[in-house]
């Protein structure tokens, strides 16, 4: 599941990307130019909230006031368009996308390859912006030689979030995750033992099943396509092993209780009344379960992905925004400073750091909330130098995860077809769950025929 999606399913407002979609041209004038009299150069920005989202387009109108006052010599032309894999190839071949468009991680290499993205590398060292972004979350953008064809806005990691009381109550260290899946297992049982709840949940609907077994492959070993994204790959070793492991903790171990079922909706409120001990989500979570379900702040806990059989990595996600391949070098440069205006800026200026720090704790927002930081290390340490004072939430509480979460391996979601697969995913992990006869070798192999008739078309 894309962020976008994901967002949406756990129904947090997010600001900029829920408009509707529309047709959009480029900027005007002769192509490639867009310049206007007097040398100001004018490009069209999209994600712009459609009018059924007043707030939330009223907020974003107001950063493109912003941005032109400080910026005279750009005129931003914002549009609805948003990014859909319905519709994005027509779009581009049609010549209907704006200048700037925001984009999932799963997507840059494949406009890459076709030569849909501009290539930023030059006006990004000449922004000085080059050196501020984590690397590991960079290459999600780059070529193969290293040249920088997107600007990485927002990013996450799977983790495995936990119940520290439960973990007390179990008579586990609450500062101590599991860090395999092995110790996952054994966490579990003991959680179910001595508090009768179940000690792990797994989502399985809406798509969200197929995703978090795809993360849960990783951290197995495994994969879900091969690299291009014509065949599928989780009829193996690592995609079986895992499932096993669901097995062996639903129907040997009790571990999981009766509830199999889970959207993001339902295991929040689950795990919020503390009847869910660990499940597979990311630190954004935290405002979902506290501010939304009730959880007491102290009673979350976020560690990083349990591996198995060696350091494999987990499951990223996350937005970056594109330019179009016909823009002038004029016209990057003003995508570029529009695009640190409105993503970047808190992380690389002082006062939009505070700026946007004390509007989160006006709004009584999760203010420091840790995750994948776009930005390098010592970038990321200053901006949380900066907002320190402000921050709201158990910074402690997280630090299992924040420990690796900078260096360990992400793994962008399936290349192809993303939520296709995780749909024809989604039963295979239910029936696991659901039948203790389960045959999974043959329910993968039924999967995986179904996803490459989908890889094929």
């Amino acid at each position: 599941m894309n962020r976008f999606a994901f967002r949406c399913a756990a129904g947090l407002s997010v600001p900029f990307l829920l408009a509707a979609c529309s047709s959009a041209p480029s900027s005007g004038g002769d192509p490639g130019t867009g310049s206007s009299p007097g040398g100001q150069v004018t490009i069209t920005v999209g994600d712009r909230p459609s009018s059924s989202d007043p707030a939330n387009r009223a907020t974003f109108d107001h950063r493109v006031a912003d941005f032109q006052k400080a910026n005279p010599d750009i005129k931003l032309n914002p549009v609805e368009t948003i990014w859909d894999a319905t519709t994005f190839q027509a779009q581009a071949a049609g010549d209907q996308l704006p200048d700037v468009l925001n984009v999932p991680f799963t997507e840059p290499q494949g406009m890459i390859a076709r030569k849909q993205v501009a290539d930023l590398t030059q006006v990004l060292k000449d922004q000085g912006l080059m050196d501020k972004f984590n690397p590991n979350v960079l290459k999600i953008a780059q070529d193969k030689s290293g040249n920088v064809f997107a600007v990485p806005t927002a990013a996450y990691s799977v983790g495995l979030v936990y119940n520290r009381d439960l973990f007390k109550k179990a008579g586990l260290d609450p500062d101590k995750p599991p860090a395999t899946w092995d110790e996952l297992r054994t966490d579990a049982k003991q959680i179910a033992e001595k508090t009768g709840q179940a000690g792990y949940a797994q989502l399985t609907t809406n798509n969200t099943g197929g995703w978090m077994f795809t993360t849960q492959t990783y951290a197995f070993g495994g994969s879900i396509e091969n690299e291009d994204g014509s065949k599928a790959t989780f009829d193996d070793a690592p995609s079986k092993a895992a499932l096993q492991a669901l097995h062996d903790m639903k129907w040997t171990d009790k571990s999981m209780g009766q509830a199999v079922l889970y959207d993001i909706p339902g295991i929040s409120k689950a795990f919020a009344a503390g009847r869910i001990g660990m499940y597979m989500a990311a630190p954004d979570g935290y405002r979902t379960l506290v501010q939304q379900n009730g959880l007491p702040s102290a009673a979350f806990g976020i560690g990083p992905m349990p591996q198995q059989g060696g350091e494999h990595g987990t499951l990223t996600g996350g937005s970056v925004q594109i330019v179009s391949p016909k823009a002038t070098d004029a016209e990057k440069v003003a995508a570029i400073k529009w695009i640190k205006f409105n993503y970047l800026n808190k992380y690389v200026d002082q006062d939009a750091a505070v700026t946007s720090a004390k509007a989160g704790v006006a709004a009584k927002l999760p203010v420091g909330t840790p995750g994948l930081p776009v930005i390098s290390a010592d970038q990321w340490s200053t901006y949380q130098g900066w907002i320190k004072p402000y921050v709201n939430v158990p910074l402690e509480q997280f630090a299992p995860y924040t420990k690796v979460a900078a260096e360990e391996k992400i793994i962008p979601e399936p290349p192809v077809k993303a939520q296709e697969v995780y749909a024809a995913l989604d039963p295979v992990v239910q029936t696991v769950l659901g039948n203790e006869k389960a045959d999974i070798p043959a329910l993968l192999t039924k999967a995986a025929g179904t996803v490459n008739a989908k890889l094929g078309r």
